[in-house]
């Protein structure tokens, strides 16, 4: 199973700027290369098929896409390759916001 982190900035002062928004995150990932917005997730399994509605950033990398999802606030991802670290980072410090386990 994958550990699932955590974009945010409820660790940092107050600020009217505290929660990442999703106008805040439609413009910052359109300038990013290998990233789309999608408005569903969809998992595919061997007998099912799962459907989830939100805010999805999907990140493209080696034939495979990562989402990268802003609930509540913040951005969540599961670290399952190890290429999602480098990124998560850059788009942390990017956001002026704090990664964390959960």
């Amino acid at each position: 199973m994958s550990q699932r982190c955590r974009i945010t900035r409820s660790m940092q002062e107050e600020t009217a700027e505290q929660a990442i928004t999703l106008e805040e995150c439609k413009q910052y990932f359109a300038d990013k290369s290998g990233f789309s917005y999608s408005g569903v997730f969809t998992v595919k399994g061997p007998e099912s098929t799962m459907t989830i509605e939100g805010d999805f950033f999907m990140w493209s990398h080696e034939g495979l896409e990562y989402p990268f999802r802003l609930y509540m606030g913040e951005l969540y991802v599961a670290l399952s390759s190890e290429a999602i670290i480098p990124v998560m980072i850059e788009i942390a410090t990017d956001l002026r916001a704090d990664v964390v386990e959960g």
